[in-house]
């Protein structure tokens, strides 16, 4: 079975989208958390999903640097398509060492800001794997649904916390060039590598 490398923020979508595959990918999942601006119960809600969800792995992956130095040099009406792709970018190199082919996220066509086609098309653009995004066309009602059916809404449920440095008015509309431009600005290759050296890997046995 191939592999996959699912993006799991704690959020309604992404676990439901990791379910969706489940059958298809063997799925390891990745977290990106922002302690200390959060505290313990941001991992361990995450922790508390992969079990109901049967993943064997996932990476609890440190980015609150990465994070900060994007809100602060970078234009923070784009922190959240910047923010997007970096979570993308460690993700690829997370699929190199595991040997997987695609990325795996809940990313829902309009929900938020970074989720207009727009913005989806810039993040696509800047990435080198296939992107899987099963509860693209899904409204919320849908996607909530089938999270109580598959018993993660009660945990997923709550204030999400990925906002904290982002801006009340983020860019709906970007393009390749200009993303790319900000992202010259700060050194994310060596961001990423040090988050991923600091990374806590938890296999789960269910």
């Amino acid at each position: 079975m191939e592999r996959g490398i699912a993006l799991l923020s704690g959020g309604i979508d992404s676990p439901v989208a990791i379910h969706l595959m489940q059958e298809r990918l063997d799925i390891i999942a990745v977290h990106f958390h922002q302690q200390p601006l959060t505290d313990e119960k941001e991992i361990e809600k995450v922790k508390q999903l992969v079990k109901i969800l049967g993943v064997k792995k996932v990476y609890l992956i440190p980015f609150t640097p990465v994070f900060t130095e994007l809100a602060s040099k970078c234009s923070h009406r784009h922190y959240y398509i910047l923010s997007k792709i970096a979570m993308f970018k460690a993700a690829e190199l997370i699929a190199a060492t595991e040997k997987a082919s695609f990325l795996i996220t809940g990313e829902n066509l309009a929900q938020v800001s970074s989720q207009t086609l727009s913005n989806m098309t810039t993040i696509t653009k800047n990435l080198s794997l296939e992107i899987l995004r099963p509860v693209l066309t899904y409204n919320k009602e849908e996607i909530i649904s089938m999270a109580r059916k598959i018993n993660t809404y009660d945990t997923s449920k709550g204030p999400e916390i990925c906002c904290l440095l982002g801006p009340k008015d983020p860019a709906t509309r970007s393009n390749y060039e200009e993303i790319k431009k900000e992202l010259e600005k700060i050194d994310l290759q060596k961001l990423m590598e040090e988050s991923l050296e600091n990374a806590e890997i938890v296999e789960v046995h269910n």
